[in-house]
């Protein structure tokens, strides 16, 4: 039987279907935009990016990060949605995790946010969204970048910076999508239905097969973390320095680690030279090298090294996360002698 009039209600009906999707999904892009932040902090010298991306997990104005050094001085910069400029500063954080949770100095509270304990869960297959604030397109009141893709597998994170190890190693979602760039790290990814998942992870490069790995944090996995932090429950997980009267502290020369001079409080732990023989030579430390991570505490100065030193074990392994270039390199440092006592 004829219908002409059939072909107008289907392309009605499916106009209507369209404009209903686009709309909730503009609605959706909108909600996730206003609880992402932008975070300034430090970078700038050998490559390291000075931005990254963060997500406001509280009215009070916490905001949860990707544990870097873009958060390497007292105080780092968060600009909101709408342009609004806030100092920043560190209220703890987990580097096996590789989270950090800022808090905005401000007495202001209502900030949009997520909650983390209505964080959801994705299988392989689903469709996500990525916000960050990725190549700082967003400098202002411009919103984070948003990209489409799907979950290719949600599985344990056994991939490699370089040849070497990362500090997290835990469950993670596979993005088929370019997520992870520069300054995305810390970013989020949401259903489509704008239900919060996880975490977007730092660059990640497997050397060897010349692969990248774009990956997020399940927030189910960061959550009680988060939720200790804000509520001041949460007690990083630190070595104690020993007794002063015992014997006397490893110090970076006992591993052949030559580093620059020690000028201001916050002088980075360059390596300028390696000691020949010594465990930094032959575990292959170059010069120029930088050392951001001793015994999975984030090290922000050579003072903060020398700390970590202070609670080292000789004869033992100290496990260093450096940066060479544009990337990180994971070495196991081995000692065998005790420092001798003064």
């Amino acid at each position: 039987m004829n219908r002409p009039w059939l072909i107008p209600v289907l392309s009605f009906v499916l106009a209507a279907i369209v404009s209903d999707s686009i709309c909730r999904a503009e609605t959706v892009i909108e909600f996730a935009q206003q609880r992402v932040v932008k975070i300034y902090g430090t970078g700038g010298i050998r490559n390291l990016h000075a931005y990254s991306t963060g997500f406001l997990v509280s009215p009070k104005g916490h905001v949860a990060t990707i544990w870097n050094h873009v958060l390497d001085q007292d105080v780092v910069t968060v600009v909101l949605d709408d342009g609004r400029r806030f100092q920043a500063s560190l209220v703890n954080a987990e580097p096996q995790l590789d989270l950090a949770v800022l808090k905005i100095d401000s007495e202001e509270t209502g900030f949009p946010y997520f909650d983390p304990a209505d964080a959801g869960h994705a299988d392989p297959g689903a469709r996500v969204l990525a916000f960050s604030n990725v190549f700082r397109v967003a400098t202002g009141n411009e919103s984070v970048s948003v990209m489409h893709g799907v979950i290719a597998a949600h599985t344990q994170l056994a991939a490699r910076r370089g040849a070497f190890q990362l500090p997290y190693e835990g469950s993670v979602y596979v993005i088929d999508s370019v997520t992870n760039s520069s300054g995305a790290g810390g970013g989020v990814i949401t259903s489509h239905d704008g239900i919060l998942l996880g975490m977007l992870g730092r660059e990640l490069r497997n050397a060897r097969s010349n692969t990248w790995v774009n990956f997020a944090i399940p927030v189910t996995e960061l959550r009680p973390v988060i939720e200790q932090i804000i509520a001041g429950r949460f007690t990083a997980r630190r070595r104690q320095a020993r007794d002063t009267h015992e014997t006397p502290a490893c110090t970076p020369l006992d591993f052949g680690l030559i580093l620059v001079p020690d000028v201001v409080t916050r002088t980075p732990a360059y390596v300028v030279g390696v000691v020949s023989g010594s465990a930094a030579a032959l575990n292959g430390v170059q010069r120029d090298d930088l050392i951001l991570f001793a015994n999975d505490e984030l090290i922000q100065s050579q003072r903060q090294l020398r700390s970590v030193l202070g609670a080292f074990e000789a004869p033992g392994t100290l496990k260093v996360v450096m940066r060479r270039g544009d990337q990180l390199v994971s070495i196991e440092l081995s000692v065998e002698r005790k420092p001798d006592a003064d």
